[in-house]
């Protein structure tokens, strides 16, 4: 699964913003040179997180963004999901009906794939804006099982 700069710049951003609107409003002018991302992206980007309810402008002199929730209570699948960034793995357009062959039918990894992409969302779901500004990402990691050696000799015979 490959996230688009939508997605990445959006978290971004946000990020930033949680930053940094401590005591006033942020102007994206100020985002957009702290992330080095372009301004007239940044303002598509606000609009649809502004439209989600993420954030609150905020008019006038001294005028820009906060977030519209804390930190701690904004989630990065919110983020990517408000800017049209599907967060999914397989090359299908709709889960379920629609398969992603040719006659419509699943492909044989289809499942695979669709898990993956759940289980991406709820990572990003238990991750929030407080998280990523404390860098507290490793406590939301779930380790994997440790194959033993004898089963991937077995696997491989």
């Amino acid at each position: 699964m490959k996230l688009s700069t939508k997605g990445r710049y959006a978290v971004m951003a946000m990020v930033d913003l949680a930053r940094h609107a401590q005591a006033k409003p942020v102007s994206l002018s100020d985002i957009a040179t702290r992330q080095e991302i372009s301004l007239s992206y940044l303002e598509q980007l606000f609009a649809r997180l502004r439209r989600a309810g993420l954030v609150r402008s905020v008019r006038g002199p001294g005028g820009g963004y906060r977030l519209a929730r804390g930190s701690a209570e904004t989630r990065v699948s919110e983020i990517i999901l408000a800017v049209d960034e599907p967060i999914t793995a397989t090359r299908c357009t709709e889960m379920g009906a629609t398969g992603c062959r040719a006659d419509r039918s699943k492909c044989l990894t289809h499942d695979l794939w669709e898990e993956l992409g759940n289980q991406i969302h709820m990572f990003l779901s238990s991750v929030t804006l407080r998280d990523v500004l404390e860098r507290k990402l490793t406590t939301h990691i779930i380790e994997a099982p440790v194959v033993a050696k004898a089963d991937s000799v077995a696997a491989a015979s």
